[in-house]
């Protein structure tokens, strides 16, 4: 579904992606892991359309997104949940939902596919005319992921969906994704809590210095003693 081959991204001067390819086939959810600094964000950005490759390619089902503008990708079916949520604080629950099927060509099914977030979030139909900026944290990756769902993606990009929360909301979270999947939908995630990340993903990469270093089954990963001192704190 998503092919990205060996892509450079620089801010500026500053080269923050070197060479990165990775793959992530239809259904298929995939993790990219890394520390701070590594250019997890910036690969997601990038796939979202918010950042411009300088070389190599990007594929969408067969088509380049090269030349597309930023919301020609959610059009496309690429739908983003943001690092720190990005929600309108100062609008309701229903208008920040809303916002993501703004495009005239997602309008048609939204009544539909805002059920389906109910579905998922019940708490969100309950909170439908409470301002986005007055719910916690957990409940604003609830909008946040749900908005991303009214875009109808094909494939979401989630960069650190956990970030800040309790442990037993992110358990919540993760759950919410993987039944996200299980309604056909590819996912892309970017997490630093790899053992949690691990446990949902079916492939993975280690991203480090913005470079691609590891890839592959997180069994395979776990094992591995490089990964274990690095990410999961023993040998």
């Amino acid at each position: 579904m998503l092919e990205l081959r060996e892509i450079d991204v620089y801010y500026g001067h500053a080269q923050a992606l070197a060479g990165v390819s990775l793959t992530v086939g239809p259904q298929e959810i995939v993790a990219v892991l890394g520390a701070n600094g590594a250019g997890k964000t910036t690969l997601v950005n990038t796939i979202a359309g918010m950042l411009r490759i300088r070389r190599g390619a990007i594929r969408f089902e067969g088509q380049s997104l090269h030349e597309l503008k930023p919301h020609q990708f959610c059009e496309r079916g690429i739908a983003l949940v943001p690092e720190g949520r990005r929600l309108f604080p100062h609008m309701t629950v229903r208008e920040n939902l809303e916002m993501g099927a703004y495009a005239p060509s997602l309008r048609q099914g939204a009544a539909e596919r805002m059920e389906q977030v109910f579905q998922l979030f019940p708490v969100l139909k309950q909170r439908l005319n409470q301002l986005a900026g007055t719910m916690s944290g957990g409940e604003r990756q609830m909008v946040a992921i749900g908005r991303a769902l009214m875009a109808r993606p094909k494939l979401l990009l989630a960069d650190e969906p956990s970030l800040g929360l309790a442990p037993k909301v992110t358990e919540a979270l993760f759950a919410a994704l993987a039944e996200i999947n299980r309604m056909g939908v590819a996912i892309l995630i970017v997490e630093q809590q790899v053992p949690k990340a691990l446990a949902l993903a079916h492939r993975a990469y280690i991203l480090e210095q913005g470079r691609v270093v590891r890839e592959g089954h997180p069994p395979d990963l776990l094992r591995d003693p490089e990964v274990k001192r690095a990410y999961l704190g023993h040998e």
